[in-house]
């Protein structure tokens, strides 16, 4: 069951490509000025350590366990909220897009790896392998990342809430040329029709968070992320 009500933070973090100290020192701010206002639960962007595709994941990629996911871990203790954020994950000789929910009490709740990877990433990501929910005492909790969740790839979505979840938690790192103008060409369409598709079938949520800030390395190097953060359900 879940709470009759709870307030989310939805962290729109400035990520910047390979300085994982600065970007991990703006989170663990905005896990604590979202349980100041009350939340619960914060949900933080895709890749926040180092950057969706930046080519420094090579060389600065940690395990999870690991120093990265340490600093999330204290900031969920510390302010006693759930946390989900994406890393940028090293296990083995393999590096995955990766993403983590984490309790109050600083427990490892979810550890999921992006399977709908973009074909301009795979050189840099392996596929992930698992999908799982937790039970928590805000509900079943799922989670995905990004392009797990477009219109073409729901079947992670369907599953997840065939698991049970109420809500789907999609750190993500949404960006568009450099040049584009949200106020002419709104961005966010592609996720509201696919979020609330899972929403009509599932009566489920999907909290889906972005970045911003310019991407410096990849193969998007010159895009901008652009926010818009979401959630339909």
């Amino acid at each position: 069951m879940s709470a009759a009500w709870y307030r989310v933070g939805m962290a729109q973090t400035l990520v910047e490509g390979g300085r994982p100290d600065a970007n991990l020192e703006r989170v663990a701010d905005a896990v604590r000025d979202a349980a100041t206002a009350g939340c619960r639960l914060v949900v933080l962007p895709e890749c926040l350590d180092l950057g969706w595709t930046d080519p420094s994941a090579r060389d600065l990629a940690r395990p999870i366990p690991g120093p990265y996911a340490d600093v999330l871990t204290a900031a969920a203790r510390e302010n006693r909220v759930y946390v989900a954020a994406g890393l940028v994950e090293r296990a083995g000789d393999r590096l995955y897009n990766a993403a983590v929910l984490i309790a109050p009490d600083g427990r490892l709740l979810l550890h999921h790896r992006k399977v709908n990877e973009l074909d301009i990433a795979l050189d840099l990501y392996a596929v992930g392998d698992r999908l799982g929910v937790a039970e928590t005492d805000l509900g079943t909790l799922g989670l995905a990342i990004c392009a797990d969740n477009f219109g073409s790839s729901l079947a992670v979505g369907h599953v997840l809430a065939r698991m049970g979840a109420q809500v789907i938690l999609s750190p993500s790192a949404w960006a568009v040329d450099a040049g584009h103008d949200d106020a002419r060409d709104p961005y966010g369409q592609l996720w509201l029709d696919a979020y609330a598709e899972l929403a009509r079938l599932y009566d489920v949520t999907v909290v889906g968070v972005s970045n911003v800030g310019p991407m410096t390395g990849g193969p998007w190097a010159g895009r901008k992320c652009i926010g818009c953060s979401l959630a339909v359900g």
